[in-house]
């Protein structure tokens, strides 16, 4: 069998490249930002878990707002 027949066989020349992205260094910013924000304004721990699911929102809505 030459290469090319191997090649067919297997399908190696239609498989899909598969890019893989990290993006550690916004997720390490992002949590650094918030325990800041918690620190900055002297939360307490369950005003603290609160923030970290309120927080995000009104980023989003204020950003939303913006785009439009």
């Amino acid at each position: 069998m030459t290469e090319e027949m191997v090649e067919k066989e297997s399908g190696a020349k239609d498989m899909q490249k598969i890019k893989i992205e990290q993006h550690t260094f916004m997720g390490c910013a992002w949590f650094g930002a918030w325990l800041f924000t918690i620190g900055y304004l002297h939360l307490s721990f369950w005003r603290g878990v609160l923030a970290i699911v309120i927080w995000p929102y009104y980023i989003g809505v204020h950003l939303s707002a913006l785009v439009r």
